[in-house]
């Protein structure tokens, strides 16, 4: 499928997505939600892709924020609209059964920020920034900040970004949480490659049972999350790759999956 405001190719099994709008700072409009949702649907649907990478064109910017001249006369009806297209996508990309990574340099602000968050992992560059500036627009993030944002760093933290609006480097997002990895600007993709394809050897449907008693148990009581990860359990004892992995440790020998 061919994308207007994105870029998405194959590299073995691992598909990478990229914003591709460098001229406005990767900014987040109507037209490149949709294209992300489609994009991540189509790596879903791809028994070959096991791994995501999501990541942004240009120099200076994996995702600005919205499109501020799109939502600049936006009634409260269009808004709306805007914001359950973006909940779909958001949600989508957040409960892909396949692991997701963000790989991140130069701005991460506003919608850019809360996009990362949707992905499993996230590995920034040196000069990476984040923030949530809403607040000095008269606004406060509408496409998830205020809940993933202190799932990830804390309350105290996410009020304080929410809040103030201030951004910060990529060095206080290492240490708050909010990113995996901080690497030299020109390994971003290096890293980020070798991370998704270490992932993309494993087990496709125990990544996807190991990815969902996660996501669930975040979102419920620890009863039902440690149901949920019994459930998910005994449902990699129905797969081929549980089976090869067992034989392959009795063996002594390196596990082949075969992803089902």
């Amino acid at each position: 499928m061919t994308y207007k405001t994105l870029l998405y190719e194959k590299k073995d099994n691992v598909a990478v997505v990229t914003l591709n709008r460098p001229d406005k700072l990767n900014a987040l409009n109507s037209e490149v939600y949709t294209e992300l949702y489609d994009a991540f649907n189509e790596a879903e649907k791809d028994d070959a892709v096991r791994v995501v990478v999501l990541t942004g064109s240009g120099e200076k910017a994996f995702g600005a924020g919205s499109d501020v001249a799109e939502m600049q006369n936006m009634n409260t009806l269009d808004i709306q609209k805007f914001m359950a297209t973006i909940r779909k996508t958001s949600d989508f990309i957040y409960n892909l059964t396949k692991p997701t990574i963000a790989a991140i340099h130069g701005y991460a602000l506003g919608g850019g920020c809360e996009l990362s968050m949707c992905c499993d992992m996230r590995i920034a560059s040196e000069k990476a920034r984040f923030g949530q500036p809403e607040i000095n627009l008269g606004l406060i993030p509408g496409a998830s900040g205020t809940q993933r944002l202190p799932r990830l760093i804390g309350a105290a933290k996410a009020k304080e970004m929410i809040f103030t609006g201030d951004m910060i480097d990529a060095a206080t997002a290492s240490t708050l949480g909010l990113v995996n990895k901080v690497v030299p600007v020109e390994k971003l993709m290096e890293e980020a490659m070798a991370l998704a394809t270490k992932i993309a050897s494993k087990s496709g449907p125990v990544l996807a049972m190991a990815k969902m008693a996660i996501n669930h148990g975040l979102n419920t009581d620890i009863a039902s999350g440690l149901d949920m990860e019994a459930k998910c359990d005994a449902l990699c004892f129905a797969t081929y790759d549980r089976k090869e992995g067992m034989d392959a440790f009795i063996e002594k020998r390196k596990a082949e999956f075969k992803n089902k």
